[in-house]
């Protein structure tokens, strides 16, 4: 395992666990670019304005795809890795059959991919999400082998050991499984879900024989979790809203019977809302907040998850956040955004109201790559209490 001096010495950037897809999509799109200047320009050109996009290929691309995958977040290092995606229809099919049915049907995509950094991370992962019975029903999930080198800077008291932080690995399987069932009619915003989490980690911290209050934390290896969720959506663009939100209520219950090793318990409720305030801004707002309780292990504490913030740096048993985001559409084809947050962690040492306030401010561009899809894709530039980090948006930055 990696030392903790060793790898705090590594250059940050931005996650591969919950953003590859993102970020291998915007790869994509700037090879397509490429593809465009090498003598197909016209697939990527708009009709209506003339300017490079990317609607056309996207809208009738199926089958299999090889998808580069590029990883810049702070808690892992740079790094990359390769992806093979298989749409078994096209968004345009998918776009099509909602003028028959009156809603859209997201197209069925399956994947496999494999990924490393520079501090020694890595993985590989097999997923896939597919609706059924006229999209009443839906499925998400996946299953990961990964051996990630991570750092533990300990809850809102700190460590207790005279360090900053120690290294930490965790190298095992992870599973997501996820049904979704509408609630109503064919056309309601409204989801309900059951959900299973299946975690088996090998953990091990790189200690130098001072344990302090790491004592307190529960290094077992084996994690299963049961639960349900309630889920709105009704933005009018899943890539990039103007309006509308949405936001859900999450549920997880670890326990023995079901094959977890301790008994603990997870919440997360979370809302994302977009407001036009011009003809040419939009103002975004996001509230985030998550607790865990019981046995919980130190690695599936909550943590704040803000921009310019590496993952895991800020954990308690609880967390609440708030951010905004404010974009002027300067162009038809050109935005700039500005952003904001602030956040707590709290709970095993100190209250709500004795916790330090963690702030994340940052500023980025988006061009609109896709215009029948409202899909946009940039830069974004941010700054944390120690960090600033860069990350590739496709789409939102909110998830």
């Amino acid at each position: 395992m990696l030392s903790s001096a060793w790898r705090q010495s590594i250059s940050r950037s931005r996650s591969a666990c919950g953003r590859w897809v993102r970020l291998a999509v915007g790869l994509i799109l700037g090879a397509s670019a490429g593809i465009a200047q090498a003598g197909i320009a016209s697939v990527f050109t708009d009709p209506q304005d003339g300017k490079f996009d990317a609607s056309s290929w996207l809208l009738e691309r199926k089958g299999f795809l090889p998808v580069p995958i590029l990883i810049t977040e702070p808690a892992v290092g740079y790094g990359g890795g390769v992806g093979l995606t298989f749409f078994r229809q096209s968004i345009g099919e998918a776009a099509a059959r909602a003028k028959e049915t009156g809603h859209v049907t997201p197209p069925d995509v399956f994947g496999v991919a494999a990924f490393g950094t520079e501090n020694g991370s890595k993985g590989a992962a097999a997923g896939g999400m597919f609706s059924f019975d006229d999209d009443l029903w839906r499925y998400r999930g996946g299953v990961a082998n990964i051996n990630m080198n991570l750092d533990f800077y300990g809850t809102t008291g700190g460590l207790n050991t005279g360090q900053r932080s120690v290294a930490y690995s965790l190298d095992g399987w992870a599973s997501s499984q996820q049904v979704l069932r509408r609630i109503g009619s064919g056309s309601s915003n409204e989801w309900i879900a059951a959900r299973w989490v299946y975690l088996d980690f090998d953990s091990a911290f790189d200690l130098g024989g001072n344990r302090g209050t790491l004592a307190n934390y529960t290094l077992q290896s084996r994690s299963s979790g049961l639960g349900l969720s309630l889920e709105h959506d009704s933005r009018d663009n899943v890539f990039t809203a103007s309006r509308g939100w949405t936001g859900a209520l999450d549920t997880l219950f670890y326990d023995p019977d079901w094959g977890s090793r301790t008994r603990f318990q997870s919440y997360r409720a979370h809302v994302f809302a977009y407001y036009p305030i011009a003809s040419t801004w939009v103002l975004g707002a996001r509230v985030d907040g998550r607790t865990a309780s019981g046995d919980v292990p130190f690695y599936q504490l909550p943590y704040l998850d803000l921009r310019g913030i590496p993952a895991a740096r800020y954990q308690d048993e609880h967390t609440a956040l708030v951010e905004a985001e404010l974009r002027w559409n300067m162009t038809p084809r050109w935005a700039l955004i500005g952003f904001a947050g602030a956040g707590r962690a709290w709970g095993t040492q100190k209250d709500f109201s004795a916790a330090s306030t963690i702030v994340n401010k940052g500023f980025g561009f988006r061009y609109l790559m896709a215009r029948a899809l409202g899909l946009y894709t940039g830069l974004d530039f941010a700054w944390g209490p120690e960090d600033f980090a860069f990350y590739i948006q496709v789409g939102s930055a909110w998830r």
